[in-house]
Order: C-alpha cells, then sequence, then structure tokens
C-alpha cells in the first residue's frame, strides 16, 4: 500500500500546476563527460518565488549540458543562465492547460 502511495506522489508531482517545483526537474538526464546522469546528482534547487526554480550546478562546467537537457524536456519552458545557476520561470497556467492537466490526472 505504501509503495502505490509513494508512486502516486511522484506521478503527481511531476504534473506542471504553474507552480515551481524541484521534482519537475531532478530525474531529468543530463550528459554529463558522455554519461547519462540525473540531474539530481549534479545541482541543487531552490524556489525563491512561486513561479521560479533555481537550478544550481555543483560544477560550472556543467550548466552548458543541464541547460541543454531542460530546453530538450517536455517543460516547454526556456532556461536562462547567468553563468552560475539557471534559472526557470515557469508561466502563469491558462484555462486550457488548466483542463488539460485535469485529463492527464484523470488518467
Amino acid at each position: 500500500m505504501q509503495r502505490a502511495v509513494e508512486h502516486a506522489q511522484n506521478e503527481y508531482g511531476t504534473v506542471r500546476t504553474g507552480r515551481a517545483t524541484p521534482a519537475l526537474v531532478e530525474k531529468l538526464k543530463v550528459v554529463y563527460y558522455g554519461a547519462d546522469v540525473p540531474l539530481q546528482q549534479l545541482a541543487s534547487f531552490s524556489v525563491p518565488e512561486a513561479r521560479v526554480l533555481v537550478v544550481q550546478p555543483f560544477d560550472r562546467g556543467s550548466i552548458e549540458g543541464i541547460s541543454k537537457a531542460l530546453m530538450e524536456s517536455d517543460l516547454g519552458i526556456n532556461p536562462s543562465s547567468d553563468g552560475e545557476v539557471i534559472r526557470l520561470v515557469f508561466p502563469p497556467l491558462t484555462e486550457e492547460r488548466r483542463q488539460d492537466l485535469v485529463r492527464v490526472v484523470k488518467q
């Protein structure tokens, strides 16, 4: 029973609801020195505002790979980098997107 609850929490955590959460990106695979590595092993995350997610890589050399993985993901958000951190600004939800989310959650 506990595993079913954890699975449901993980699945719902990856649904983009207009609020920034590290669960949306921490499982993304980043090419790092030729190997696919989960983003959570390469960076720390913070949410300074409700719709802003900041990704701070442990190694500055991984910023380009992380940015590329974020752009290629299905989030539909362009990352902005200042050379030290990567910021993801999530746009507010439209009515159409809200209805799509309801359909996804029902599945």
